[in-house]
């Protein structure tokens, strides 16, 4: 069994991700998500979704990136 690198649980349904040639074992996507998934730099919470990106900045939304002050984004409009 592989032990998740975030938890410690030794499980037999681990996974292995592997990002910028690291590899990367978790028992959960939950897991997973803690420890890989980028944070928003205005709100903070994990991007588990596109984001955006800005110089290297990470944003979850046009929202939080122009509150930041960028106001290249734009949320879709219909």
């Amino acid at each position: 069994m592989a032990k998740c690198e975030l938890c410690g649980n030794d499980y037999d349904k681990a996974f292995t991700i592997i990002q910028s040639g690291k590899n990367h074992i978790f028992d959960s996507f939950e897991c997973a998500i803690q420890v890989l998934a980028p944070t928003c730099a205005h709100c903070r919470c994990r991007i588990i979704g596109h984001g955006l990106e800005d110089n290297g900045v990470f944003y979850c939304c046009a929202h939080c990136a122009k509150s930041a002050g960028v106001a290249s984004f734009r949320d879709r409009v219909a």
